[in-house]
C-alpha cells in the first residue's frame, strides 16, 4: 500500500523522553495559532509545534499541500487543510465514544460472510473494553482559530487546521553494522513502558488495482503465492478490486530507510511487547478500520484499506498519528459506456492524475528513482538535478478544474463528519463530483487510460 510517509512524527515529539502528565479538559491551555512560535518539525504536509509550558502536549498543523510518489509537496488543494484536520478531530472523537464500538460490534455479529472462529476472536479483548469506555487515542481536540480554546467535543466556533495531541516518547531502533550491511536493534523498546510502536498496521477489506500487496503477489512463483496468501490470511487467489470475506492485515517497519513489509513473527519482535499485547493492537487496527468503514458507508463510499499507528503507555494502547483522507482508500463505482469504473475519494485521484495527464513526468520520476538507487543518492536530489539539466520534465502544475473537484470531495466529507449536511445529500454530491472527474478525463481524450487503471 503506497501511503506517502511525509511525516513520521504526528504522534510524538523529537525528544527521547516525555513526562507522563495526565490531561483533563479543565487544565487545557489556551494558545492561539499566532502564539505557537516556530514549528519544531516541518514535514511536506504537516507542521508540529510545542505548546508553551506543556511538555506533554503538541500541536499538529495540517497544511493544504499534497505529496505523491515521494517527491515532496508538489500541489495544494485549497481548503484541504481545515477539511482534513476536521476529519481527524471528528474521527478521533468518535473513537473515544462507546456508542461507536456498539455499532462496530453489531456489524461484526450480523456479518453473514464472516467465519465463526474469526467472529469470536475479534470480539475478545479490546472490543470488550471499548464497548465500556471507548478507545484511548492521543487526540485532545481542535484549536479555535481565533480564541485558542481547545474544543474536545464538536467543532470549535472557528475551525482551524490545528489539532492538539498528547506527546509520546520517540524511540527508534539502533542501526548496527553487520558484515558489510546493517541490522536494526529494537531491544530498547523492551526497556520502556511508554512509546510509539515502531510499526504501521494496514488493514484491508479488499485488494485494489494499485495495491502494493497485489504488485508483490504478481512477482511470486505459484508456491510463494500460496505461502503469501496464507501469511495474509486469504482463502483464495488474490486479484484486483476483490472484496474479501473478512479483513486482513499486513505490517511494515516505521523507522527504517524504507517501509519494509515484515512477517507477523518479526513484527512481534519489533513491537517491544509480549505476544498477547501485540495481538491486541492488531485487533484494535481491525476494529478501528470497521469504525471508519461504517462512517464512510453512510455516504456511499467503500473503504478498501486504511493505515494505523499505536502507542503504548504502561499497558494501555492508544490510536495515534494522522488520520484523514490520505490515510485510506475510499471509492464508489460508476457504470458508463458498458464499463464499471472506480471513482476515488482519496489521494489515489491525484496519483492517477499525474500518471494519466502527465505520463512523461511520471516516467521521469521512475527513471530518477532507478538512477538514485544505482548511485546511492537521495531520490529527490537526483530528480531535481535531472530536471534542471533538462533530462526529465519539470513537475507540472495541476489543472485548476481538477483541483476544484478534489476540494469539493473534501468539503463534502467534512460536512458529513460534522453532521452539518444530511448523509444522502453528501452521497449525492460525492457521486456528482466523481462523475465530473470521469468527464474531466473524457473531455481530454483520456477516458480509456483512466479505465485501464480503474475499470473492474
Amino acid at each position: 500500500m503506497e501511503f506517502e510517509n511525509s511525516l513520521r512524527l504526528g504522534a510524538f515529539c523529537l525528544r527521547e523522553n516525555v513526562p507522563d502528565l495526565r490531561m483533563s479538559a479543565s487544565v487545557l491551555p489556551i494558545v492561539t495559532p499566532s502564539e505557537l512560535g516556530p514549528p519544531i518539525y516541518v514535514g511536506s504536509v504537516q507542521r508540529l509545534y510545542a505548546v508553551p509550558g506543556r511538555e506533554d502536549l503538541m500541536v499538529c498543523e495540517t497544511t493544504s499541500a499534497g505529496s505523491v510518489f515521494d517527491v515532496g509537496s508538489i500541489f495544494d488543494i485549497p481548503g484541504s487543510d481545515i477539511a482534513r484536520a476536521t476529519f481527524r478531530h471528528a474521527l478521533y472523537t468518535r473513537l473515544g465514544k462507546p456508542e461507536t464500538w456498539a455499532k462496530v460490534h453489531e456489524a461484526i455479529v450480523n456479518d453473514p460472510n464472516m467465519d465463526e472462529a474469526f467472529r469470536a476472536e475479534i470480539q475478545r479483548g479490546p472490543l470488550e473494553a471499548m464497548l465500556r469506555e471507548g478507545a484511548k487515542t492521543h487526540h485532545i481536540g481542535m484549536m479555535d482559530a481565533v480564541t485558542g480554546i481547545i474544543a474536545t467535543e464538536g467543532a470549535p466556533a472557528n475551525p482551524s487546521a490545528f489539532n492538539v495531541v498528547r506527546r509520546f516518547a520517540a524511540l527508534k531502533p539502533d542501526q548496527k553494522p553487520f558484515l558489510g550491511a546493517f541490522v536494526y536493534d529494537y531491544s530498547k523498546f523492551y526497556a520502556s513502558q511508554s512509546f510509539v510502536i515502531a510499526l504501521e498496521y494496514i488493514v484491508r477489506f479488499g485488494i485494489t488495482g494499485g495495491s502494493s500487496v497485489l504488485r508483490k503477489y504478481a512477482t511470486l512463483s505459484d508456491a510463494d503465492q500460496r505461502a503469501y496468501e496464507n501469511e495474509l490470511g486469504l482463502t483464495q487467489p488474490m486479484q484486483a478490486w476483490q472484496f474479501l470475506p473478512r479483513p486482513i492485515y499486513d505490517l511494515t517497519s516505521k523507522h527504517e530507510p524504507e517501509d519494509r513489509n515484515v512477517s507477523k513473527q518479526e513484527a512481534l519482535l519489533m513491537s517491544g511487547m509480549k505476544g498477547e499485547a501485540f495481538l491486541d493492537t492488531i485487533k484494535m487496527s481491525i476494529l478501528g478500520a470497521w469504525a471508519v468503514r461504517q462512517l464512510l458507508d453512510e455516504i456511499g463510499l467503500l473503504l478498501w484499506d486504511i493505515k494505523w499507528e499505536f502507542a503504548v503507555d504502561n499497558g494501555d494502547f492508544y490510536f495515534v498519528d494522522t488520520i484523514d483522507t490520505d490515510s485510506f482508500r475510499a471509492t464508489s463505482y460508476l457504470e458508463t459506456e458498458g464499463k464499471k469504473v472506480v471513482l476515488h475519494y482519496n489521494k489515489q485521484a491525484m496519483r492517477d492524475y499525474y500518471k494519466i495527464v502527465h505520463a512523461d513526468w511520471f516516467a521521469g520520476v521512475n527513471d530518477a528513482k532507478r538512477e538514485a538507487q544505482k548511485l546511492g543518492q537521495p531520490f529527490t536530489k537526483v530528480l531535481k538535478e535531472g530536471q534542471a539539466a533538462g533530462k526529465w520534465p519539470n513537475t507540472p502544475v495541476v489543472d485548476k478544474e481538477f483541483l476544484s473537484l478534489q476540494t469539493q470531495k473534501m468539503e463534502l466529507i467534512r460536512q458529513h463528519v460534522l453532521a452539518q449536511t444530511n448523509a444522502e445529500a453528501v452521497k449525492t454530491g460525492l457521486r456528482a463530483v466523481g462523475i465530473a472527474e470521469v468527464e474531466f478525463y473524457r473531455a481530454r481524450g483520456l477516458f480509456e487510460q483512466y479505465c485501464k487503471a480503474n475499470a473492474t
